[in-house]
């Protein structure tokens, strides 16, 4: 069984990832109101996979025998002024969760639970994609803010991604 500390943290970032599929959600809305399909597209994506992170969270500890307590979310940021203020807060969330996962994996040596350290290390994997991906869409809505086919055109170019990870952990209910 891991440590009750990292699994006490562990519970709170299953909240954390619950509540960034709600933020991706309301991104994915805002640029469908847009008609921004590639846009609202991407975030949708975005959600489902955040919700996928809660999920093989929510997988380890049943693999492990450890309590599962599913915490409440904060509410999403429901609207935004611009196209840019939704990728730029994409970006701070990514930062955020970037934090939060380093904060586990130091609880995992500190507490010498090994498998709950490697449990860690896909996500820190992860979140380096998933900053790498958020700042480069930021530079790129930033500069073109005005024009709404070049972002259109660039998420349909680059945010294909070559699909599911076979080194992903499980996700509780797939």
């Amino acid at each position: 069984m891991p440590a009750a500390r990292f699994v006490d943290q562990l519970n709170a970032q299953i909240g954390n990832e619950f509540t960034a599929h709600h933020q991706y959600l309301s991104c994915a809305i805002h640029y469908d109101t847009l008609t921004m399909p590639q846009m609202a597209a991407f975030f949708y994506a975005q959600a489902l996979e955040e919700r996928d992170h809660a999920m093989m969270m929510v997988q380890y500890l049943l693999d492990t025998d450890a309590d599962v307590v599913i915490p409440g979310v904060e509410a999403p940021t429901p609207a935004f002024d611009d196209v840019v203020a939704p990728v730029a807060l994409a970006l701070e969330q990514e930062k955020r969760v970037t934090e939060q996962v380093n904060a586990l994996l130091r609880i995992a040596r500190e507490e010498s639970d090994f498998a709950s350290e490697q449990f860690m290390g896909w996500f820190i994997k992860e979140q380096v994609e998933e900053v790498a991906t958020m700042s480069d869409l930021l530079a790129v809505v930033t500069r073109a803010r005005d024009d709404i086919e070049a972002i259109e055109e660039y998420v349909a170019r680059e945010q294909g991604g070559p699909g599911e990870d076979p080194t992903a952990p499980r996700a509780a209910g797939s």
